[in-house]
């Protein structure tokens, strides 16, 4: 079983490194090293992680199984693209889990400490964009009660990508 925590400050090393490591096995394949390395260099380096982890507006929850982490998730409030139809929904900024872990339970444990988040928040929707081709995440999300609402652009280091965009009513 997962412990699902808050992070805080002190997970910046290993929280960067986890989810510099989980980005790049998901999204490797689809992307130039070069422009792979650009954006794991200004997403997910310590600095920015520890930023991150002390912003008011960003939640981060961290699972462990047998205190080694498996699974990220970041909410954050921010003004949602035009194309989300509840302009107070906040956002699944971050959801990541450890090819290890999949299929273990982790991802719908953790999924549901972000809705109790959000509602903690005084959310009532969630949004969430997900690259067009990862289709084992669009599936989750959908089975987790996400429908699509558009989509917009993603700029990976230089590649200009197409996120759909996925809604969800808080539960």
């Amino acid at each position: 079983m997962a412990i699902i925590r808050h992070g805080t400050v002190a997970d910046a090393p290993v929280l960067a490194a986890f989810a510099a490591r989980t980005f790049s096995e998901t999204f490797a394949n689809d992307n130039t090293e070069a422009d792979m390395a650009a954006h794991l260099e200004n997403a997910y380096g310590v600095a920015q992680q520890a930023a991150e982890l002390s912003d008011a507006n960003v939640t981060t929850l961290l699972a462990h199984r047998e205190h080694v982490l498996v699974a990220f998730a970041q909410v954050r409030r921010a003004v949602p693209p035009a194309v989300v139809p509840e302009r107070a929904a906040i956002e699944l900024q971050r959801f990541y889990v450890d090819r290890p872990a999949h299929g273990t339970g982790v991802a719908q444990l953790l999924m549901g400490a972000v809705f109790d988040t959000v509602r903690a928040l005084g959310g009532r929707h969630l949004w969430l964009g997900v690259f067009q081709n990862n289709a084992r995440a669009i599936a989750f999300y959908r089975k987790s009660g996400f429908r699509d609402v558009g989509a917009h652009e993603f700029l990976l280091g230089s590649d200009r990508q197409i996120d759909r965009l996925m809604l969800a009513r808080v539960p």
